[in-house]
């Protein structure tokens, strides 16, 4: 008769472990899975429940939680034109950069994978505003497209224009000063995604198409665009949301009486310590976290179909 191998179960255990595992107690794996999950919780879906609840509250900064109102602060903004005015302002930002921030970086990456001489300089020179503080940036801006600033100084100097422009006077200007900033900051940050995704396409597929007689703008679209299109996609979902909560450009180059104001610096107003109400707030707040979702619920759908 075969005498059975009676190994007790802990020892056992010991012998499918090895290194630190074998002297690590069992509930280790829950403490190093319940800090991060804490964290979430804590940082992220409390204050998200807070806000949402907030929303239905006649709640004033810097006190507790005012008496439930209903649906009345949702009210307010609904027939609020100043409210309307910033949504606005947010979409038609987004609408004109979002495709140039898919767009310009692919060609930028394309540009400097190029073996050329000083390409390397040129890599890290135009990598410098994307590792630059987003304030420092657009006061540097606001400096240069002054009134009084650099810019309107070299045109006169140059006879370009007989009296200085007001670059920061008008909704659009400011708008489209922003944009340029947002671009300009933007652009070496996805230029380095693309660059990672460039990598990933099989040099082959140009030398095939090449041999079909394929030219350098048919190889773009049918090689270069069709393997980086995921890219693209994640490109112009990041872009979107940030399009859509964009504040520092446009507060810094507009001033406190900014003549263009987004979702965000309406609701940094109502939210105001001195006269502002935090259930008009919050509520302008879950409006553009509901606008933002949907985009991006939109896209995926058309993603989907496009595939």
């Amino acid at each position: 008769m075969k005498v059975a191998n009676l190994v007790h179960p802990r020892k056992e255990r010991n012998v499918a472990l090895n290194g630190a595992a074998r002297f690590r107690p069992a509930w280790m794996p829950y403490v190093f899975v319940g800090l991060p999950v804490l964290a979430i919780l804590t940082f992220y879906i409390y204050p998200f429940l807070r806000t949402l609840v907030t929303s239905f509250t006649d709640t004033r900064p810097m006190e507790r939680m005012g008496a439930f109102v209903g649906t009345s602060n949702y009210a307010y903004i609904f027939h609020d034109p100043a409210f309307w005015d910033a949504v606005l302002n947010s979409l038609i930002y987004a609408v004109c950069v979002v495709p140039l921030m898919v767009l310009l970086p692919l060609l930028l990456a394309l540009l400097v994978r190029q073996y050329v001489p000083g390409i390397g300089a040129f890599r890290a020179l135009y990598y410098v505003p994307a590792v630059c503080s987003l304030v420092v940036i657009s006061l540097a801006w606001t400096s240069l497209l002054a009134y009084d600033g650099s810019i309107n100084n070299l045109l006169m100097s140059l006879g370009v224009v007989d009296a200085p422009i007001r670059f920061l006077s008008s909704r659009w200007s400011v708008l489209f000063c922003a944009m340029i900033i947002t671009l300009w900051q933007g652009l070496p940050y996805y230029m380095i995604m693309y660059l990672a995704a460039l990598t990933n396409i099989d040099t082959s597929l140009y030398e095939a198409a090449e041999i079909d007689g394929a030219g350098a703008v048919r190889r773009f679209f049918t090689v270069t665009v069709r393997g980086v299109q995921r890219m693209m996609y994640l490109v112009g979902v990041l872009s979107l949301i940030g399009c859509l909560k964009v504040f520092t450009e446009v507060h810094l180059l507009g001033g406190s009486i900014s003549p263009a104001k987004t979702i965000t610096m309406y609701l940094r107003e109502q939210t105001d310590v001195t006269y502002g109400h935090m259930g008009i707030g919050t509520a302008a707040s879950v409006f553009l976290f509901v606008l933002t979702v949907g985009f991006m619920i939109a896209s995926q759908r058309l993603d989907g179909e496009g595939k």
